[in-house]
């Protein structure tokens, strides 16, 4: 069995996809336009993938099936985090490096880095369980020291209200 390829490889490929595509769509409509069109389609594409993780889950979704997958995004050292609190309602955690901010930087791409990982997060969750709710203040792909990770989730709200 082949090992499952880290996101920050899946999202390298992606970026070197979606330059091009970005860099024509910015000149023909403007840098608002096409990241207005390049966020919305990475917001879709972030619920979609979530909702298949979560459809793969055996025993249903929760707080810490959420957190199992944290080593799809941690493999290959491309995040270093420190947690902060784990249990069956929070997981908070700092980034205190992040490659995905190095790397969308080194390919020209650190302005619309944000749009092509960063805002996929909440998404994420949405689409995940919308029982997990994100909070965030900084990131390090806009300029922060760490990134600063606050997921709670709320066994009494609706599953299905996502």
């Amino acid at each position: 069995m082949t090992e499952a390829m880290g996101i920050l490889e899946r999202r390298r490929i992606e970026a070197e996809i979606l330059k091009p595509v970005y860099e024509e769509m910015a000149a023909r409509l403007g840098d608002a336009a096409a990241q207005e069109i390049l966020g919305a389609a990475i917001t879709k594409a972030a619920l979609a993938a979530a909702s298949s993780f979560a459809a793969s889950e055996p025993n249903g979704t929760s707080l810490q099936s959420f957190a199992d997958l944290q080593p799809l995004w941690t493999k290959d050292d491309a995040l270093r985090i420190d947690v902060k609190r784990q249990d069956a309602t929070h997981f908070d955690y700092d980034v205190t490096r992040c490659r995905y901010a190095e790397m969308y930087r080194s390919m020209g791409l650190g302005h619309i880095g944000h749009l092509l990982s960063c805002n996929r997060d909440a998404a994420f969750c949405t689409g995940y369980d919308p029982r997990i709710t994100m909070e965030r203040t900084q990131t390090i792909m806009e300029g922060a020291e760490h990134c600063d990770f606050r997921y709670t989730f709320d066994p009494a709200a609706d599953k299905d209200a996502g």
